[in-house]
């Protein structure tokens, strides 16, 4: 019987085949077929600590047989009262309000909604969104108005609002970066800059350094200019530390957060908001309020799995993971890039990549499809962005497990 499920990201007319997993443990698959295959990109980047963890899985269980869902306008509960708590005592200190929402599309959206509510609430309405050349923010459609246009968007843009574009700071270009952002901030109508904090994840795993993100955030204050980190999928030590403005030194004035919130069990996103940003919004008229939520804002049981999250960052030596990680895969990069099909090596955390030198390039490369069905019949979860290949684990993946998938790329190299 054919399925009648219409899977996101995917072309079902040509046919490809789609597994079904049944169950996952750590950083290991497990199919309907018998067949056991390593996810080396997380499930879309969500899996920190690996499948199933078992004090995530306790957790949800327990919050379930309690409360499993609550109307969130003018009611709470523990598990959310917890978790702002938590998050609050973890991030920088400047970040004060915790809001909650379902994904990291609708966290963007969130704090979009925010940068605007705060200039309408100062009397003074901006509506300039800035952004980044290549950058990508979600799928709903005000994130894709801030991210790049082309193949993700296209087919929707007389639905996408006008944005202002400032170029990626790519290597040895980064001042045209930071001369188009003073120059777009003296024109007095910018609302924000949203930026992804280092690492621009769909768009390439494009890599920036610290130095220029602390740059466009000195920006940002001297034009008084609110800046949105979305760490949807940087957040949680992807990059290296808990958020990666850290390594800039940087606090956003609103903060994106989802995929690994919860140790990417179920589904959950917070944006975080400065003082300023949260009082331009407080009011004797219900006009002002933020105009925002959805029917699963701050789901119990998703914010009892982000609790266990929380716990396990503070129990466990989650950044000593995380450091080892991010050196194995430095190695296998090391022994790798020097293949000449290879270019532009590059790490960032536990984040490796490298482009395959093909002519076509770009998202719709005809090798992605080819390399995914590759991997797939070596046992290997790996979904290449066009020609670029990127390894992106759960923190739990063991040495011989990334060995295998690492195999397999280099095994890649000589069969294309």
């Amino acid at each position: 019987m054919t399925s009648a499920v219409w899977h996101p990201f995917t072309q079902h007319g040509l046919g490809e085949p789609i597994p079904q997993v049944t169950s996952a443990k750590g950083a290991l698959l497990h199919t309907e077929d018998g067949r056991t295959v390593i996810d080396a990109i997380s499930s879309w980047w969500v899996t920190t600590h690996g499948h199933c963890h078992p004090r995530i899985v306790a957790a949800i269980a327990d919050q379930a047989e309690k409360l499993d869902q609550l109307i969130f306008a003018g009611w709470t509960h523990e598990p959310a009262e917890t978790l702002a708590t938590g998050l609050r005592a973890i991030m920088p200190p400047e970040l004060t309000r915790v809001f909650f929402s379902d994904s990291g599309s609708t966290s963007v959206e969130v704090a979009l909604k925010m940068a605007l509510g705060y200039w309408a609430g100062r009397g003074e309405p901006r509506h300039r969104i800035l952004v980044l050349e290549h950058s990508y923010h979600g799928d709903t459609i005000g994130t894709m108005s801030v991210g790049a246009r082309g193949v993700f968007n296209r087919t929707y843009a007389p639905l996408l609002f006008d944005v202002g574009t400032i170029p990626f700071p790519a290597a040895g270009r980064e001042q045209a970066t930071l001369d188009a952002l003073e120059a777009a901030c003296r024109e007095g109508d910018v609302a924000a800059l949203i930026v992804e904090p280092l690492l621009l994840g769909a768009g390439g795993m494009l890599m920036y350094g610290p130095e220029t993100l602390a740059r466009l955030r000195d920006i940002c204050t001297a034009a008084g200019v609110p800046l949105i980190a979305d760490e949807v999928m940087t957040g949680w030590g992807r990059t290296g530390t808990l958020l990666a403005c850290e390594q800039a030194g940087v606090v956003p004035d609103i903060l994106c957060l989802s995929k690994g919130l919860t140790g990417g069990a179920v589904p959950l996103a917070v944006t975080m908001a400065s003082e300023a940003i949260y009082d331009a919004h407080l009011s004797q008229d219900r006009a002002t309020m933020l105009y925002h939520s959805s029917s699963y804002t701050a789901n119990p049981i998703a914010c009892a799995a982000a609790n266990a999250n929380l716990a396990i960052w503070r129990d466990e030596p989650v950044l000593n993971r995380i450091a080892a990680l991010g050196a194995a895969q430095q190695d296998r990069l090391d022994t790798l890039g020097r293949y000449a099909h290879f270019d532009n090596p590059r790490r960032l955390g536990t984040v490796a990549a490298l482009d395959l030198k093909t002519e076509e390039g770009g998202y719709l490369d005809t090798l992605a499809p080819q390399l995914m069905a590759f991997f797939r019949e070596r046992d290997v979860l790996l979904r290449p962005l066009g020609n670029t290949v990127y390894v992106m684990p759960p923190y739990c993946i063991t040495p011989e497990q990334l060995a295998q998938v690492w195999d397999a790329i280099g095994e890649a190299v000589i069969s294309f």
